[in-house]
């Protein structure tokens, strides 16, 4: 996997600190969640805004500290993001137990209120990852349910995307081009996480999105979950069923590295 050269040394002044909250360990890097809520989100995003500074914005989950534990590379990758908050309730729980409680801010949630903080903030969106059909149904939809939204570019990366490679240099050169302050990256993990990284060390003014399926879900090319399957937590169990053969082995490993992780968070209290 290709890594961001020196994200400690290179990037250093591009972030910000923030109060500690829950914290993952992997060596030799803290993951800290230190966006607390979406509201926390919404008030440094906007402020990044108006301040042209950019920020590598990571949702993380059990499925990432999975990926975390197994690539080193990766850590460097999360270690770059700027802003990161809890996207799954596991995390949520973990954070209570060490008594550093942050509030479920899935990406697929923030895709609507980011574009509206950017819309009252004067600030382009582009949308990149996913599909070219999908693109164009996720910009007509963000611009139906955000009035004055302007969608400077959609870029759909071709197959065997290399997100760290010359090509996602042209793309970044492309989206700093067409004007657009704030970018929705719908790769998966880590190829999200690795072009944001890669991203604020070219358009270090640029906001870069980890959002996954986000777009997938707005242009209604993927369903996901009802609210009320979501508001008991059991949204794990729809996306297993909807893609067994995906995601059962997924939440087998995520299941297997709780009780650590656990363990973990009660040692921080």
């Amino acid at each position: 996997m290709p890594v961001c050269p020196g994200p400690e040394e290179t990037r250093g002044e591009m972030r910000q600190n923030y109060e500690v909250f829950v914290e993952f360990s992997f060596p030799p890097h803290q993951i800290r969640v230190n966006m607390t809520d979406a509201e926390t989100l919404l008030v440094e995003a906007g402020r990044r805004m108006v301040a042209g500074e950019g920020y590598a914005l990571a949702t993380i989950n059990l499925d990432h500290l999975v990926k975390l534990a197994r690539d080193l590379s990766f850590r460097d990758i999360y270690a770059a993001q700027d802003l990161v908050c809890a996207d799954g309730n596991p995390i949520v729980w973990l954070s209570k137990l060490a008594k550093k409680p942050v509030s479920l801010v899935p990406g697929s949630d923030m895709v609507l209120p980011l574009a509206q903080e950017a819309a009252r903030n004067g600030v382009s969106i582009a949308l990149m990852g996913s599909t070219d059909e999908a693109l164009a149904a996720a910009a007509d939809a963000l611009r139906a349910r955000v009035p004055g939204l302007e969608v400077a570019a959609c870029i759909a990366p071709p197959m065997g995307f290399d997100p760290a490679g010359p090509a996602a240099r042209a793309i970044l050169e492309e989206l700093s081009a067409s004007g657009a302050k704030l970018t929705y990256i719908a790769l998966g993990a880590p190829k999200q996480e690795i072009f944001a990284a890669f991203g604020r060390t070219v358009v270090p003014d640029m906001g870069f999105a980890s959002i996954g399926a986000g777009l997938d879900f707005l242009a209604g090319r993927q369903k996901r979950a009802p609210k009320w399957v979501r508001a008991i937590a059991m949204e794990w169990a729809w996306r297993m069923l909807s893609s067994p053969r995906r995601m059962v082995k997924r939440y087998a490993e995520c299941a297997a590295i709780l009780p650590g992780e656990a363990v973990r968070a009660w040692r921080q209290r």
